[in-house]
Parts: C-alpha cells; structure tokens; sequence
C-alpha cells in the first residue's frame, strides 16, 4: 500500500509539473494572456524572369546534362529592291529593269544528339534562295515548292582530347573560316560567296560526302577532309546530237559552218567542270587563336561575337581535286559531219584536263572595346587564289530575281575562277541603352574585289570585279531575332558572247537594297 501511496503521489507531482509547463500564469490583476502572434504567410515566389537564349532548345537526357538532344531552327526573310542586270526578263519574253520582290534565303533546322561524350550525331536540312522566279523544283524558271534537301548529316566519334573523326555529309571545308560559316551569326547581312567557290557544282550547296578529322592543341585548330566530288550540275549528253553541245567536249567550243556545208567545232580554251571527275576532293583549314578559344564541337565559324569574347584568329586552308576541270584550245578544231547519233563524243574530241587548286589565308579579330557600355568591333579579311583551269569564270546571283539560264541575269556577279579575290569586312557595336534598353546596332561595311583571267573587256585587258555593301544590324535579342538593312552596288558588265567567249562591255553598277528579318531558336 506503501509503495501504491508514492507512485499515486509521484505521478500527480508529474502530471502538475507538466500543466504548469504548458499554461502560462494569469496576468497580474487577473487579465487573461494575449494571445501569440501568428506566423506571418509564406512570401510568394517572384515571377521568373526570362532566362539567356544559352543551348535553345535542348533536352537533357541525364541529370548532369552530358547527355541530350538539342534543336535549332531559323528562317531569315527578304524584302529587296534590285535594278537588274542587262537583259533581265521577269517571264518569257518579258524584260525587267526593276522590282520588289520577297523571298526566303534561308529556312533551315539542325537535330543534335550527344548520348556518350565520345559520340555525335547531327542532321542539318531546310531550304534556300526561294522567291517568286527562282529556287523552286525548277530552279531557274519557277519559284514554286523549292526543294527541301539535307544539308549535313554526319556521325562523329571523339578519339582524344585532340582527335576526333567523322564521316557523312559533311561542312568541314577549307581555303577559310569563312568556307565553313555559320549562317546564323553573319555580321554583314550575307557572304560574298567566293568563300563557296565550287557550290553546287562538285558539292551539295557546300557539303560534301567524305571523311574528315578536326581538333585542337592548344590555341591551334585544324580540320582536315576527303570527299568525292559529286558529279557535276552540268547536263550529261556524251553522244553527239546536231545542234546539242550542253554536258559534251562540243560545249567548250563554238561551231561554224563553210560554204561548202562543212561544220567545224573549234576550241574556245575556257575550262569547265570535268564530268568525269572521280578523283578525291582534298581539304584542310589551319588557324591559330591568340586569345579565347572558340567552340569547335560543330564545323560552324563564327561571324561575330558581339563583344562577348575577345578573339584574334590567323589562319589559312586549301582545297584540291585533281582533274576536276576539263578544256580544248584553241588549236582543238574537229569537223563534226562525219559524226552520227552513236558518236562517244568524250572518246572522240580531245580536251585538257586540269586540277583544281583552291587556296585561303585570312584574320579575325572581335573584340570588346567599353566592357561597361558593351562596346566591341568585328573586322574579318581574306585573300583567295583560285585556279580552276584557263579563263574558269562563274556568275552567281544569290535568290536571283531573273527569269531564265542565262548566267548574267538578275543580280548575278562573278563569284568565283581562276584568279585571285581580297574580301574584308568591318563593323561596330554599339553601347547599351542607344536605341532603347533592348536594341542594339551594328553598322558594317563590306568590300569584294576579284580579279578573273577569264573576265575580259574587249580590249582584251580583265575587268575587275568591285562589289560594295554597307548595312546595319538592329539586334532586338542578339543572332536569335535581329534585323538587317543592307545597301549594295554590284557591276553588271553588259556581257556578250564572242567566239563563244563571255565579254564585258560598259560596266553599270546597280543598286540592290535588302531588308532581311532573322530569327534564330
């Protein structure tokens, strides 16, 4: 009973200790406490704010990002004003001096994936140069349902910090930096185009199916590569048709007839592409970078940094085909009334064959000038020496607004031959807060000179080639969503044919005024 009595005893010690703990004292004068204040909510989280472009659309596949699929996609719209060349037509039979037009230069998508740090995988495809002539199914004749073509689609395996290898349909060109641009990032509103000189031609609108190697150590990077050249956009018609000399030997010579009825095909000495062209296209480009390294996971050069990096790159490349071009002298006369439908015309009338030699040295330099008003200047500079055979010379008019074959049409200029070519480019950023808290622009001015031993006057003398563009960019969201105004002053050199030979007459440059809208994501 003893113990009964002290647990009963404890137990109530306890139990008053505990109400006491959990009671507070009445106030003096017998208020009642007040009660405790509450917790205040819980502060609502800020609204996001809107976060840097950075990798676009990627979609990681592991936590730490090393593994993903990233998509890209941008359209870049023309509105343009051109005076057109001599003897332009806009239709059949329908002379155009002038007009505005509208077009799609460039509506493209890259697919990227990365599911091992020693495995790439990327496919580049979309469209070009659509307008309302030109760049449809029918190239040169009709604008309507141009074709939607892959670009790159290459695999690629990462042998060591300095190696890797890939093969495909590739964009690992040499002669310059400017061969494998980026056309996302162009500073002046488009290329010259004598950085592509074989587009088309031996290569898929500048890719071409091979192999190649790239890396870097230390501040020099190389790509090197070897492709087949394509067979060339030239027609194919290696037996003789009267009349018909397109894509045969017959084509590199002009026919006369004596007054006795003897037809004779004489050689004009102007090479072209080779159709049986089967050797090996070589390439390489070289360059060393003096101060931030730029990134070379994709063969993409940069046109400008926008003041974000500091980077002087000095390089030089080539690009080699052996027996790519084909031609007969002057001193090549056959007489072709002997020849009937079964005449192998390649096997028949001799020709020259030459290799073609492409080689590049250029510098870049982007750099920022005022890091608090984000001031910076982008100057690009490159010199070509092309040698495509004797008197090579190619007209090429980008979205070219004329009608037809002929090669002079529209906007075209001499884009590449043999010869040589000085291109530079100059532009500057202006600070933050000139147009508004968002825009910022960027004035530039471009200058192409060429100099084609097959571009002659009728003097015989060649006629250089000066194109000059000065532009502004207006960046609403950097290379993601900017707006280009260009002003252009090509020649148009009033080219007549003589002896089957193109010749410049009274140069006339012609304006070419462009608006261009790009979004990039």
């Amino acid at each position: 009973m003893k113990v009964t009595r002290y647990a009963l005893t404890l137990s109530g010690l306890l139990l008053a200790g505990a109400a006491t703990a959990q009671v507070a004292p009445p106030a003096p004068g017998g208020a009642a406490p007040a009660p405790a204040p509450q917790a205040p909510p819980p502060t609502p989280p800020a609204p996001t704010k809107p976060v840097p472009y950075g990798a676009g659309m990627k979609f990681n596949l592991s936590p730490d990002g090393q593994k993903y699929v990233r998509l890209m996609a941008w359209t870049q719209v023309y509105v343009r004003y051109n005076e057109n060349n001599t003897g332009t037509l806009r239709g059949p039979s329908n002379p155009k001096s002038s007009q505005l037009d509208f077009g799609i230069r460039r509506s493209r998508m890259v697919l990227l994936a990365q599911l091992s740090p020693r495995f790439l995988i990327y496919t580049h495809l979309g469209i070009n140069n659509q307008n309302n002539v030109s760049g449809g199914v029918a190239p040169t004749v009709d604008g309507k349902k141009p074709q939607f073509f892959i670009h790159e689609a290459v695999t690629e395996y990462r042998v060591n910090k300095y190696l890797n290898l890939g093969a495909g349909l590739h964009y690992y060109n040499g002669i310059s930096r400017m061969s494998s641009a980026s056309t996302t990032s162009i500073m002046s509103m488009d290329f010259p185009l004598t950085n592509f000189p074989t587009i088309d031609a031996l290569d898929q609108f500048a890719r071409w199916m091979g192999v190649y190697a790239k890396g870097r150590l230390g501040k020099f990077d190389y790509r090197i590569s070897m492709s087949d050249p394509f067979l060339t956009n030239l027609p194919n018609n290696p037996l003789y048709v009267a009349g018909t000399q397109v894509g045969n030997p017959l084509a590199l010579g002009f026919s006369t007839t004596s007054a006795a009825g003897v037809t004779t095909n004489t050689g004009t000495g102007v090479a072209n592409y080779n159709p049986q062209n089967d050797g090996h296209v070589y390439q390489g480009y070289f360059d060393y970078n003096f101060f931030d390294p730029e990134p070379n996971l994709l063969p993409y050069t940069q046109g400008t940094w926008l003041g974000t990096k500091k980077v002087l790159s000095i390089g030089a490349g080539f690009m080699y085909n052996q027996n790519g071009m084909f031609s007969r002298s002057a001193a090549n006369s056959v007489t072709t009334n002997g020849y009937t439908t079964s005449t192998d015309l390649f096997n028949t009338v001799p020709t020259d064959k030459h290799d073609i030699k492409l080689f590049g040295v250029d510098a870049f330099f982007d750099t920022p000038l005022d890091t608090a008003r984000r001031t910076a200047v982008t100057f690009y500079g490159v010199y070509y020496n092309y040698n495509f055979g004797p008197n090579y010379v190619r007209f090429v008019g980008p979205e070219n607004p004329g009608y037809g074959t002929n090669a002079y049409r529209g906007n075209a200029v001499p884009q590449s031959g043999t010869g040589g070519s000085v291109y530079g480019q100059l532009g500057f950023l202006t600070g933050k807060n000139t147009l508004g808290k968002k825009v910022r622009l960027q004035p530039y001015v471009a200058y192409l000179h060429s100099n084609y031993e097959g571009l002659r006057n009728a003097a015989g003398q060649v006629q250089g080639v000066n194109v000059y563009d000065a532009g502004l960019n207006f960046f609403i969201d950097g290379h993601n969503a900017k707006v280009t105004l260009n002003y252009r002053e090509r020649p148009d050199f009033n080219m007549t044919t003589v002896g089957g030979v193109g010749v410049a007459g009274e140069v006339v440059h012609r304006p070419e005024i462009t608006l261009q809208t790009q979004v990039f994501l």
